[in-house]
This record gives C-alpha cells, structure tokens and sequence, in this order.
C-alpha cells in the first residue's frame, strides 16, 4: 500500500510517464500489436516465459510490469544483480502457495544474464511446471549469457532501440506532464532526441533537467550549442565504469560511421581525457574497420591492427597519436556494412538449415566405402575447367542458393563487385545453381 507521505515524495519524470497500458508503449509495436508476439498473449490471456533482450530504456521492466496487470498474474521483480539463492527461494515458495490459492506469478529477473549457471538451472522447475512464468530483461546477448536449458524453455524477444519517432513522442508526452513547452530550438530538439541514442529513459532524465533550468523571463529557447553546454554542466564528465562509458564510444562509433572525423577526435578526447583505457578504445576501433567498412577499404583493418600495435609498443602518451592517425583514418574512409549485412543473412540461415547435408560431390572421400557411396563422385576440380571455373553447386541440395554479400558500390568494393558480377555471369552460362 501507498503511504500518503510517499504519494507526495517527488518522483521522477521520467517514472511520471511510465506507461499504465502496454497500448501505449513507445517503439515497440513489432512485439505489442494485437497480431505480434505479445499481443497475441495478451489476447489470448496465456502468457509463456520470455527473454527481453534489448539496450537500456526501451521498456523492458514496464512491459514485465504491464504483461503481469493485464493478465491478473502477482508480479514479483528481483534483479539478478542484488539477488540471491535465498531470495529465489523465498520467491518460488511464495509462488507456490499463491499458485494454490489460484494466482500465478510472473517472476521479473532484471539483468538475468547476471545469475551464473547454476542459478539459471535453479529457474528450470519452476518454469517448467509453471510455478512462475519467467521475464527476463538482459541488454547481452542471451545466446552467450543464457543457459541453453533455460533458451529452450523461454522465447527471446528482442527490443529496438527508440527510434525519433517515439522520442519524440515521449518528448510531447513531458510537455503535457510538465505543462510547459520544452525551451529547444527545433534543431537543439533533434540534438536532443539524437543524444538519447535510443534510450527512452536517458531522453527523459535530459529532459527533466533542462526543464528545470532558468532560461531567463522569456524562456529563451536553447540552441544546439546552448543545449551541449547545459548537457555538459549537468551530466557527470565521464565514468569509465557506468553509463559513460558506453555513452561515449557510441558517440565515437557512431561519429566515425558518420564520417564526421572532427567529431570523431572529441569523443576521442573526451575518453581518454576521463582515464578510459586505450587498449579498450582500440579494440573498439579494430571492430569499426571490420563492421563498417570492411572491405569497403581492406587497409582499414591493417591500419587499425597496426596503430594498436604502435600504442602497445610505444604505452601512454606516445602511443596514443597512433589511435589519433587511426580515428582520422577510419572516420575519412569509405564506409560500407556489406560483410557484417553479410554474416547476419548467413549466420540467420545457418541456425534455420543447420541439419543439410554439403552436396556429394564436394565430399571427400578419404574411405572405399565413402567412395562407394557417392562421396566426392562428379566433383570438377576448378583449376582445371575452363576460366577456372566449374560453375558446379557448393550449397545444400535441398535448398536454394542465396545472396549474401552484397558489396556497396564505394572504395573497393566497386572491384570486388565487378568480380562477383563476372563469377556470377560464368556461372550462369555454365548453368549453375543461380
């Protein structure tokens, strides 16, 4: 029960405008629409566990909270990061005894990927004959934190990050609550809403703050340099541990992705400026020349091992006007996501045809009895056909030949299409599997 003095306890704007209907829920509609995943529960009054996965502040905890009032399940929150065995117990004996009474539970486990091995095997039980119906909310990647038993047993639903359409919404949504206009220029607004990064929950805590400021007799509106100011003076600097961290090498990803190189050297700056690790940030870099601009430009990651390298030989401060020449190369050279795009569409067939046998005939076949079978049978061995080229099938036979790599037509990918464009020509007039 609420105590009256706590009803006049200040609350934050941002659990102001927490949603009392998953309807309105910003940004997810892939998930709630009455013909989606969730919907589809709610309607039918049965929910099944589930894995929220998805980054901070895209309302995951309130659509745990939501699912549990909308289906008369008691709804019992733990975080995994405060939480123990004993607290488990408690939760599943309680869920016992509601469950004879004739009220289930939906058991919320925030950050679940943080319970170890054997405490997600403590859930499967309870899961399993339906003494809880779990929610979990992680922003890793269940596949690597989560136990296999506990995936089998429980539906990943994955979250997007806001997009400006809902952060905008959510920015009206202040207004009305605030009843009074947010002091942003139009283009300090959009500034905003592109700080938030997708985080819902950031959006509103910036913009409480900024509510709150004196922007003088007639509420001056703020510029977008106005609005880095404030943000600047009112948002801790940085914290190589906590929210900072990742705050700001999204900003430097995302700036070099962005091609803006100026950019790119602040949010440099500013990380080292706050006692980041280098060796993180090169890390980091190394992943950006792979993801988003591959073979766009192929030095990209040579450049990218070779400054690691530099700082590593050289330690800190020498070292880091290699990162420095690393930034400005990636940040001024061709992009391209084509082999990441690439590795999604494979990787996603991969897991829906994973049990098909490769063609016979590029079996090898080291045994008689192999050979006897058909192993290796009507293989052409490519050097000594025409061009080359055999044109004969490498995928499954039982499924079709598919498209992944799709090169951009910048930097160097403008020749590695060419290439595929005259393989695909040859296989074509060889009558291959197109």
């Amino acid at each position: 029960m609420t105590s009256l003095f706590e009803t006049q306890a200040p609350r934050p704007l941002a659990d102001k405008l927490r949603p009392v209907s998953l309807d309105v829920v910003v940004g997810q509609d892939h998930l709630l629409g009455t013909d989606r995943p969730i919907g589809r529960m709610v309607t039918s009054g049965r929910l099944s566990s589930m894995i929220l996965w998805g980054p901070p502040g895209t309302g995951k905890t309130t659509i745990a909270r939501l699912l549990a009032e909308h289906t008369n399940l008691h709804f019992e929150p733990l975080s995994a990061v405060f939480s123990g065995v004993a607290d488990l117990r408690k939760v599943f004996e309680g869920a016992k005894n509601r469950r004879r009474g004739g009220q289930g539970t939906l058991l919320f486990i925030d950050e679940i990927h943080r319970f170890n091995r054997a405490q997600q095997d403590g859930f499967l039980p309870y899961v399993e004959d339906g003494t809880v119906i779990l929610v979990g909310a992680t922003t890793e990647n269940p596949s690597f934190e989560l136990n296999a038993a506990l995936l089998s047993r429980a539906q990943v639903l994955v979250l997007n990050r806001l997009d400006d359409d809902a952060l905008e919404s959510l920015l009206l949504s202040a207004e009305k609550e605030s009843g009074k206009n947010i002091p942003l220029l139009p283009e300090a607004r959009a500034s905003l809403r592109a700080m938030a990064d997708g985080d819902g929950r950031y959006l509103l805590n910036m913009t409480e703050e900024i509510l709150a400021l004196d922007t003088g007799p007639d509420d001056t509106p703020l510029s977008t340099n106005d609005l880095a100011r404030v943000v600047q003076q009112r948002m801790p600097l940085y914290d190589k541990s906590q929210e900072g961290h990742y705050n700001l090498i999204s900003a430097l990803h995302k700036s070099l992705r962005g091609s803006d190189t100026d950019a790119a050297l602040y949010w440099f700056a500013r990380m080292i400026a706050g006692g980041e690790d280098p060796n993180y940030i090169a890390r980091r870099l190394v992943r950006f020349a792979v993801e988003d601009i591959g073979l766009a430009d192929p030095n990209a990651l040579v450049q990218a091992n070779a400054a690691w390298d530099a700082f590593d030989r050289l330690g800190s401060p020498e070292g880091e006007l290699a990162l420095v020449q690393l930034v400005i190369y990636l940040g001024s050279a061709p992009k391209s996501n084509a082999a990441y795009r690439a590795e999604s569409a494979s990787k996603r067939d991969a897991m829906q045809t994973g049990s098909l046998m490769p063609p016979m005939h590029i079996l090898n076949a080291p045994t008689q009895m192999m050979k006897d079978m058909g192993y290796s049978k009507d293989y052409e061995y490519d050097h000594d056909a025409k061009d080359g080229f055999s044109g004969q099938n490498y995928f499954p036979d039982d499924m079709a030949r598919a498209s992944y790599y799709k090169p951009k037509d910048v930097g160097f990918e403008r020749e590695i299409k060419k290439r595929l464009e005259y393989w695909n020509k040859l296989r074509s007039e060889k009558g291959g599997k197109n």
